[in-house]
């Protein structure tokens, strides 16, 4: 069992793009695993991205509630519908904000046989397909968002957005 440091918003890698798996090897299985084990262990969790433990591939493994699924080199390929909720992320531990995002998603991937595979996510679930997809190509949550503030799961403070996406455009920058 491999538990990842998860990066904290304002690291510059989770800014950049991931790039491609070209072989799902044992490095990508191992990957897959640490990835599993790590997700698992973070509270709040849904999703988790390969560039949030500071690895710049194209992996993802979710558990939305009905078993881990594992994405390799996703591409949503069809998206249907609106939904608007609150949207957290394991590198903005304690915070979330509204967020809207297609309510069906269809994603085509690789599974760690190397097939292509479709998955269809409705829901909760087409809303962490997205979120964690748009980690590969460096975009976070508060880049949708909606209103001026992210708030506090407990204290339910808010806290300006702008300064937070200035700050997370700035270290990627720099």
């Amino acid at each position: 069992m491999t538990i990842k440091a998860i990066l904290p918003f304002g690291d510059p890698i989770l800014r950049k793009k991931a790039r491609p798996v070209e072989a799902v090897d044992a490095r990508i299985l191992k990957l897959l695993s640490d990835m599993a084990d790590t997700l698992y262990e973070s509270e709040g969790r849904a999703g988790l991205a390969a560039p949030q433990i500071g690895i710049l591939r194209r992996v993802v493994v979710m558990d939305c509630g009905d078993g881990l699924i594992e994405l390799i080199n996703p591409e949503v390929i069809a998206m249907e519908g609106e939904q608007t909720g609150a949207e957290s992320c394991l590198s903005f531990p304690g915070y979330y904000g509204r967020v809207s995002r297609a309510e069906k998603v269809a994603v085509r991937s690789l599974n760690r046989a190397g097939e292509s595979v479709i998955f269809h996510g409705e829901g909760f679930l087409a809303r962490c397909m997205q979120h964690e997809i748009d980690h590969l190509d460096g975009v976070l949550f508060i880049d949708h968002m909606k209103e001026r503030w992210l708030v506090h799961e407990h204290t339910h403070e808010r806290i300006e957005l702008l300064p937070v996406l200035q700050l997370s455009h700035a270290a990627h920058l720099g």
